[in-house]
């Protein structure tokens, strides 16, 4: 079975801080390259970039709109990310619930 490409891992798109960045702007709706890039100090190509591994990941789905690329949130993907987090989440809880009580009864002990 082949690995996909890295740029279309969830993870290593998200792991990027423009990247999410973009997310959180599409989160308001579908927007433009051009509106899209407004908050940031980069060029109109280096968005696209970004947009494009956005997009090998799923996260992002573009359609025309005559000479427009128009770019909405897929937000299905994140669901792994959660999924994943929260396993791991309840993971240290446990072995946080576990330690304390360690020294909630250590602490018992030495009085």
């Amino acid at each position: 079975m082949s690995r996909p490409a890295a740029s279309a891992d969830v993870f290593v798109a998200i792991a990027d801080p423009t990247r999410r960045a973009l997310l959180d702007s599409l989160r308001a709706g579908e927007q433009s390259v051009k509106q899209l890039a407004e908050p940031f100090a980069m060029s109109l190509p280096a968005i696209s970039q970004h947009l494009q591994v956005l997009c090998e990941a799923n996260l992002v789905q573009m359609r025309k709109a005559g000479r427009q690329r128009l770019y909405r949130l897929n937000s299905e993907p994140l669901k792994l990310v959660s999924d994943w987090v929260a396993y791991y989440e309840q993971f240290w809880q446990v072995k946080l619930d576990a330690l304390g009580s360690y020294l909630e009864e250590d602490s018992c002990s030495e009085t």
